[in-house]
């Protein structure tokens, strides 16, 4: 009769407890996220843009006015050039993505094809001290001469301001300006996002075609596209 009696008291009080542990399972803060079952990460922002309230230049509209100083000591000021073309290259000379145009004499030959025909060429890195691509302006004088640059000049921008005004994102990053001070084109130099050199015959170049429009007085068919290279060193 006691075992009976014992073993009916134990039923039910496991019963009970059963009961309590389901009602709180079931009131409870689901569990956190595990490491096999991440959660969903934030979206990023596509390669090529850059935050809305820092960048001021837009394809179409007025290209905003800077002056930098170039590693020639002189200052530059792009409505200086205001009647001219001004090709703005963004370069950092340690960047994988910059050597291939630069080792192979690709971009030489269109600073040279283009500054011939009036065009100005700036060319400007926006590395901050300590990042790739940094240099003082003897260091990048001698960088210029051994690697044989025909850009009108190479302007520094260690703050990034004006390489974050423009919202440049990689090096290489072109920009067009046409003889009204508009921006006509920005993004990559070419169709071929890779660091190989052996690409650049078969590419299509981004910056000669739409000089060559433009400057024949035709419509300019490719205005934007999506830059590639190495991301610019900025401070932060």
């Amino acid at each position: 009769m006691n075992r009976k009696f014992t073993r009916i008291t134990f039923a039910i009080g496991f019963a009970a407890i059963a009961a309590i542990s389901v009602a709180r399972f079931a009131t409870a803060d689901p569990p956190a996220t595990t490491a096999a079952e991440p959660a969903p990460a934030a979206s990023a922002p596509a390669a090529g843009t850059a935050t809305a309230s820092v960048v001021a230049a837009s394809i179409d509209k007025a290209a905003p006015d800077f002056a930098l100083t170039g590693i020639d000591g002189k200052t530059y000021k792009l409505s200086d050039f205001k009647g001219k073309y001004v090709v703005l290259e963004w370069n950092n000379l340690d960047c994988p993505f910059v050597k291939k145009h630069y080792g192979s004499g690709n971009m030489q030959a269109l600073q040279k094809k283009y500054t011939d025909q009036g065009v100005v060429w700036l060319t400007i890195c926006s590395s901050a001290e300590g990042k790739q691509g940094y240099y003082e302006p003897a260091a990048l004088q001698e960088l210029a001469k051994e690697k044989k640059l025909s850009s009108t000049a190479y302007l520094r921008d260690a703050d990034g301001t004006v390489g974050k005004e423009y919202g440049a994102k990689t090096t290489p990053n072109m920009f067009i300006v046409n003889p009204e001070g508009v921006l006509i084109y920005a993004g990559a130099i070419d169709d071929k996002p890779s660091p190989d050199p052996n690409d650049i015959p078969g590419a299509t170049n981004y910056v000669a075609a739409c000089l060559d429009a433009s400057m024949a007085g035709k419509a300019v068919a490719t205005k934007t596209t999506v830059p590639y290279g190495c991301g610019v060193k900025y401070s932060n």
